[in-house]
């Protein structure tokens, strides 16, 4: 069986506002299961009915990203960093464009010293990113 990892996002109240950004700007299918549509015993009074429990954003059939609110989206187990790779320079540069809106960009994405293609940034609801591949430069 081959393995896939996947990030999972966790925000402060705002996950479907994230996970519906990320779905304009890479496209793709994107689910979301709220707290209200779970059959669980007694309640939780951490989450809201609206809030959303899971969302899976999965494009060209893999999955790219998952996402909730709650939990303490301020805590942190290490550092996490979404990488998008692929050899389309075409293709990262423009989901480097679109989801780098509102964005502190710390690399602007363009050839890399290494060879191919490289950029980096911090998104609007403070989740880092880097875009990289290989292959021709973007036109």
């Amino acid at each position: 069986m081959a393995m896939q990892a996947t990030p999972y996002l966790t925000f402060d109240g705002n996950a479907e506002e994230a996970m519906k950004f990320y779905q304009a700007a890479l496209g793709g299918q994107l689910d979301i299961v709220r707290i209200k549509d779970m059959p669980m015993e007694g309640g939780d009074d951490e989450w809201s009915p609206e809030d959303v429990m899971h969302s899976a954003l999965v494009v060209d059939g893999v999955s790219v990203v998952y996402g909730s609110d709650g939990g303490d989206a301020s805590s942190s187990g290490g550092s996490v960093t979404v990488c998008l790779s692929g050899d389309d320079a075409d293709e990262l540069a423009a989901a480097f464009e679109k989801l780098s809106d509102g964005a502190d960009v710390t690399a602007p994405f363009g050839p890399a010293p290494w060879g191919g293609f490289y950029g980096q940034f911090t998104d609007r609801f403070g989740v880092p990113w880097m875009l990289e591949g290989g292959g021709e430069q973007p036109a």
